[in-house]
């Protein structure tokens, strides 16, 4: 009496990750996120061990966990995988204001994101 088991929207040598309400706004995460699109993941990670930006630790712990994905769940090599996609995307908005001079009212945004990494296993050529 359970559902029924839903397709699997990724290739069979694709593993995913998403980490969501990350406090940080979407233009500053994908300055980062896309300095490790395409690395082969180990590389990624050391890039992003050695960034000096804040939210660097993030999306290596979003990484980390994406080949975590791939190793345990879906029976990956780790030193096959290369990082195929990193998107983020916007999410909640958190509004505030600030009092300004003449009973005026400065507008605060205060942005969160998503973000989503993909590691592909690709097969070195001989």
């Amino acid at each position: 009496m359970s559902k029924k088991a839903r397709k699997r929207s990724l290739a069979e040598n694709e593993a995913r990750c998403v980490t969501c309400s990350i406090r940080v706004s979407p233009r500053k995460l994908n300055d980062v996120a896309a300095s490790i699109r395409g690395m082969k993941v180990d590389k990624a990670l050391a890039e992003l061990t050695f960034s000096r930006r804040r939210i660097a630790g993030t999306i290596k712990k979003t990484l980390e966990s994406a080949i975590a994905n791939a190793e345990n769940n879906h029976d990956l090599d780790i030193n096959q995988l290369i990082v195929a996609e990193a998107h983020v995307g916007k999410n909640l908005v958190m509004k505030r204001w600030t009092p300004r001079a003449r009973g005026r009212v400065g507008h605060i945004h205060k942005f969160f994101s998503q973000l989503t990494i993909v590691v592909r296993e690709v097969k070195e050529a001989a």
